[in-house]
């Protein structure tokens, strides 16, 4: 039973990233909406989503709830997906089992099994169900399953240094909301955290609540990212090399490129300045792994500003720039080289040394 409802919502879970943070989504056929957190999608008019079988792709953000921690994101014309129900007629109780599904740290789906601990948690008068299937940053906004396939609960929060301690907001508020929203389907709107009203473009007053004159933020009130200083050079660096920035973005500094075969990560740390663009290409092969690393070393000698290595049973290639020394025309070109060589080195260590090619989306197990 657990296998099939992993292979149902590996198709219905949505990884969701943003400038700011990366999360979790969800569809929801009979209501043609993406679900997710509410700070999951903080501070963003539009988000990028990542569906299985398709390729990236930007996305609006109709509707916010910080009331419920909820927001409703419009899902891309041509995209069909599975259907999947909300049950609100069953009573969850203590002792249920349940799935929790999701892409912790941005991963690429995971499924975690546990048992409801508690179903009358309180906070901030709203009731959350309390259980132990496992979450990790990157699980927000992910569906709670039972195990009759349905969703019963959107993971919400986690006790912090807390030992599987998971918190999830029943689907009967969830269905609130998008009962109230549907009326006004693909109208941004927000609900007011003071008087819980939905408020719509077309009734907000100059950034107020047309009922109780609280300050208000709808989506469509939010300006576009704009990045700045060192963070702005280096996405103008890779807009310059033909990548797609909007597309790229994975998080606060972070960017993820393919390339090929190849996977590209970029990243950027303030704190200690390092700017590092990093491929994970294959991984070591069962046999004739020595003249592998000998192959290894000996491009490394060859190689200026880029270093190859091994991790695990992963092969990376990577190159390292500070921002004390900056310099965008030295980043331009070794970026350039990552990008560039990954596929190729990819190919080589694969055709000539019998290296495992990375698992690509949908291959991995649960």
């Amino acid at each position: 039973m657990m296998r099939k409802i992993i292979d149902l919502y590996r198709k219905v879970v949505i990884q969701i990233a943003t400038p700011y943070s990366t999360g979790t989504g969800f569809y929801l056929a009979d209501y043609h909406l993406i679900i997710t957190n509410e700070h999951v999608v903080r501070g963003n008019r539009e988000v990028v989503l990542k569906i299985y079988g398709h390729e990236k792709m930007k996305a609006r953000v109709l509707y916010i709830d910080p009331k419920y921690d909820l927001a409703f994101i419009d899902i891309p014309k041509g995209v069909e997906l599975p259907a999947v129900s909300i049950n609100i007629e069953h009573i969850v109780q203590q002792g249920d089992p349940v799935i929790a599904v999701g892409h912790p740290f941005g991963l690429k789906y995971t499924a975690t099994q546990g048992i409801v601990s508690n179903t009358l948690h309180q906070q901030a008068g709203i009731t959350y169900i309390q259980h132990d299937a496992a979450l990790n940053p990157g699980n927000s906004g992910g569906p709670l399953v039972n195990s009759s396939s349905e969703v019963i609960g959107v993971n919400t929060f986690i006790i912090r240094d807390g030992n599987n301690i998971g918190f999830s907001l029943p689907v009967m508020y969830l269905k609130e909301s998008l009962d109230e929203y549907r009326v006004f389907y693909d109208q941004a709107g927000a609900r007011c955290i003071s008087c819980s009203n939905l408020v719509l473009e077309a009734t907000e007053e100059e950034g107020y609540c047309p009922y109780c004159g609280s300050k208000i933020t709808l989506p469509s009130d939010i300006e576009p990212y704009m990045p700045v200083g060192i963070v702005k050079t280096i996405e103008d660096v890779l807009a310059g090399q033909g990548v797609n920035i909007e597309l790229s973005r994975i998080g606060p500094n972070n960017w993820l490129i393919d390339e090929g075969s190849a996977q590209i990560n970029v990243s950027y740390n303030p704190k200690s300045g390092m700017i590092l663009g990093e491929a994970k290409l294959c991984s070591l092969p069962k046999e004739g792994i020595k003249q592998l690393y000998i192959f290894l070393l000996k491009e490394n000698y060859k190689l200026k500003k880029l270093t190859l290595s091994v991790r695990s049973n992963n092969v990376f290639i990577s190159c390292v720039n500070f921002d004390r020394y900056f310099d965008k025309d030295i980043l331009d070109r070794d970026l350039a080289e990552v990008i560039s060589k990954a596929d190729e080195y990819d190919d080589i260590l694969i055709g000539q040394f019998g290296a495992i090619p990375r698992k690509k989306e949908g291959e991995a197990a649960i």
